[in-house]
């Protein structure tokens, strides 16, 4: 079994050619699996800009407006053109974009989908737990003492945001 090791802290920036970023749990490991397998499905073409909500400098003005919390509570990616999407047609789109839409393509059947979009929204709602992490709450407050010590009088970029 391969240990899922954390890919870049820092959040992609937009370099020419990536067609969507996928916005992920860089604390998550079943997240930091998916991610793996994606970054070598990529296969360095940056079709994907991958960038790690967890870490403390991400940004939500870089990140089509989506805020932590949000991103937290179920996957979300930006498209080039600024449009977000979120949940399975997240995955949906960021296979077809590897030329591996295949694996999703039957999740656009109308019962099929509807069911995996709802084993999703499960799936979202239990993922902390079931990785054995704290709450979303416990995590959005040790987030934003943590950060609020960090900043103290700091001027920095992600401390004036």
């Amino acid at each position: 079994m391969t240990t899922a090791s954390a890919p870049s802290a820092t959040p992609t920036p937009r370099a020419a050619g990536w067609q969507i970023k996928l916005l992920y749990d860089g604390d998550c490991p079943l997240c930091l699996r998916e991610v793996n397998f994606l970054r070598q499905k990529d296969n360095g073409r940056g079709l994907i800009a991958f960038t790690n909500i967890a870490d403390d400098n991400y940004n939500p003005n870089d990140n089509g407006g989506v805020d932590f919390a949000t991103a937290m509570g179920r996957i979300h990616a930006v498209k080039a053109d600024g449009t977000v999407i979120q949940n399975v047609e997240v995955f949906r789109q960021v296979y077809d974009t590897l030329g591996i839409g295949w694996i999703y393509a039957p999740t656009r059947w109308p019962i099929l989908g509807a069911l995996v979009d709802w084993a999703y929204g499960v799936w979202a709602n239990w993922r902390l737990a079931v990785t054995g992490r704290p709450s979303l709450k416990t995590i959005l407050a040790e987030r934003e003492a943590r950060l609020a010590s960090e900043c103290g009088d700091s001027e920095t970029q992600r401390c004036r945001v």
